[in-house]
Formats: C-alpha cells, structure tokens, sequence
C-alpha cells in the first residue's frame, strides 16, 4: 500500500527545498561538478555511440576526452585571442563610426549642423559611451571570469569530474532507478524520458546549431573582408536559440559595419546581406530540423526568464540548472494538464447523475 498523497508531497516537497538550499549555500564549491556533469551529459551518447561500434567504455571516455582536450587548447590558442582582440578593436572604433554616422546625417539633414542640436549631442555621446562602458565591460567580464572560475578548476577539476561521471553515468543511472519508489517507478521513468528528450533535443541539437551557425556567420563574413567578422558571427551564433533574433540582429550588426566599411560597394553590402539570408534558411529547413527536431516544448521566452530567475537568486551556477531546470518543469506541466483533462474535475460526469447522488 503507498503512502497517501499528502505524505508523498509533503515528503517531495522537502527534498525539493533541501535540493535549493545546498544550491544557494553551495553554488560556488559544487559549480566545477555541475559543470562536469552537464559534460558528461552531453557527451554520454556520442560514449554509448562508440560503445556501440565495439569500444568498451573506458576506451570511448579516453577517445572522448583526448578530443575534448584537443578542441579546448585548439579554442584558447587559436580562437579566443583573435575574438578578443577584435571586440576590442570594435568598442575602439565606436566613436569613430558614430562620427561617420553623424555626417552622413548632417549631409541629409542639414539642421544637425547646429552645435545644440540634441540629436548630434546624442550622437557623440553614444559613441564616446561604447567606447568606454564598453571597455570596462570587457575588462570586467574578463577579471569576474578569472575570479569566479579559476584556471585550477577548468585545466582539473572540471576534466576529470567530466571523465569520471562520464565513465559511470550508465551504471549511476541504473543505481538511481533502482531507488525509485516502487509504485511510482513507471510514471517517474516516464517523465525521465520526456525530460531527457527534451534537454536532448534543445541543449545538445541547439548548441550544435549554435555552433555551426557562428562558425558559418564567422567564415563567411571574414572572407568578404568585414572587419570584426569574427565578433559578430560568435555573437549572431550564441543567440541562434532565440528563433529569428540571432539572424536579424547578427544581421542589422554585420549590415551596418558593412555599410560604413563599404559605403558604395553595393556588391560586398549585398553580399553580406545574401550570408544572413542564406543562414536563416538553412537554420529553418536543413539545421533546426535535422539538429532539433519538431518543437520540444520549450518555449524561448520561459527558458529567458529561467535563465533570469535563477541566475538572480543563485547566481552562475543558477543559470547552469535553469535549463535542466525549465525543461523538468515543462514536463511536469504538461503531464499535470494530462492528469487535470482526464479526470472527473474537468470531464464531469458528462450529464449522468454520479452513484451516490442517485442512491440518495
């Protein structure tokens, strides 16, 4: 016989709070073991993958690592410097794009020429206050980085939690299923599985998405020549999971350099404009469904305000568990609306008089 359902809510409840107090107190000394463990997340069915085509598990964890180590130095060596050095060379250039931006202005509308003109005053300011919020906030963004998480913990910690986990997750998976509550054990596999789908289908597909799609913004645009194509293809990349956002504002930034680096040269302005459109399409028909999948049930707006929430309450590693986070509670959601349209609370009893009433 189960416990009654009050008991089980109530004992769900407090494992529930106990599970967000050891988030809030501990965020910074368990973050290298959330980070290892979405790792090993990721990479556990390209482990089972190579399992599959005869390596045992430990060779595919090593084959898996030494490849991870190679991308990651491949990264810091060759990639992060030239994105860098061309963010900051942008910020830089502020001032003097938003002084092109103001002749160009002044030669359609000559009223701007008036020193007072609280449209060129704005101008200017815009441009010296990128350049300098923009300089502190790259300065700043680097020196919170180094601080919150130190060499020690990605170059160790985080590799060899990774690894561990990563070697183990099978049989930590059957250890865990193993202690699940025997009356529930059915609906709570269940409910694992649309979880992991989900996070599967928009964290693994997304990302890989993400990525292929900066890298193709990144090349394309810094072969036509655009300055600062690097920054803007990572940066229209990164946002790729916000539908039609990253495009239009990679977009709008790369069209707009394009227009001060290019002014007259239609063809190289067109050009960039044909990589954002041909992006767009291949995102919607040849990577998001191939990658992604048919819509997970993850809507942007409730991951952005996931992400915002606990990423104000709890910090960094707060936004590492919003996703996992967002997605169990989309899942628990729809399997609450499921419960609620099958029962007698929203069906009723269809115009038959319930048993009781009619023995009354």
């Amino acid at each position: 016989m189960s416990l009654p359902m009050k008991d089980q809510a109530k004992y769900w409840g407090i494992a529930l709070a106990l599970s967000f107090v050891i988030l809030w107190y501990l965020g910074s000394v368990i973050l290298p073991f959330v980070v290892g463990g979405a790792v090993a997340y990721f990479m556990d069915p390209v482990a089972d993958r190579l399992e599959r085509m005869g390596c045992n598990r430990v060779m595919a964890t090593s084959i898996i690592s030494l490849l991870a180590l190679l991308a990651v130095v491949l990264i810091v060596l060759a990639i992060i410097p030239s994105l860098v050095e061309q963010l900051s060379a942008l910020i830089n250039s502020a001032p003097k794009m938003f002084g092109r931006l103001e002749r160009f202005l002044i030669e359609r509308f000559p009223q701007l020429t008036d020193e007072t003109s609280a449209m060129r005053q704005t101008l200017a300011d815009i441009g010296v206050a990128i350049q300098a919020r923009g300089g502190e906030f790259v300065q700043g963004l680097l020196s919170s980085a180094l601080g919150l998480i130190s060499a020690l913990v990605f170059v160790i910690v985080v590799p060899v939690v990774a690894f561990y986990l990563l070697l183990d997750w099978d049989r930590m998976v059957a250890r865990i299923d193993e202690m699940l509550p025997r009356d529930h054990a059915p609906i709570v596999r269940q409910l694992a599985w649309q979880i992991d789908r989900t996070l599967a289908a928009f964290v693994r597909g997304q990302l890989s998405v993400c990525l292929v799609l900066g890298a193709y913004y990144s090349v394309g645009l810094m072969a036509v020549g655009l300055q600062f194509g690097l920054v803007v293809g990572a940066i229209a990349g990164t946002i790729t999971f916000i539908p039609y956002i990253g495009a239009l504002f990679g977009g709008a930034l790369a069209i707009g350099l394009a227009l001060f680096q290019f002014w007259g040269d239609w063809v190289s302005i067109g050009i960039v404009a044909v990589i954002f459109g041909l992006g767009q399409f291949l995102e919607g028909n040849v990577l998001t469904p191939r990658m992604v999948g048919k819509s997970v049930g993850l809507h942007p707006v409730w991951l952005m305000f996931a992400l915002s929430v606990f990423g104000s309450i709890f910090g960094f590693v707060g936004m590492l568990v919003a996703v996992p986070v967002a997605a169990s509670i989309g899942v628990l959601t729809r399997f609450a609306l499921g419960q609620y349209q099958n029962s007698k609370l929203y069906i009723g009893f269809g115009g038959q008089i319930p048993e009781d009433e009619d023995q009354a």
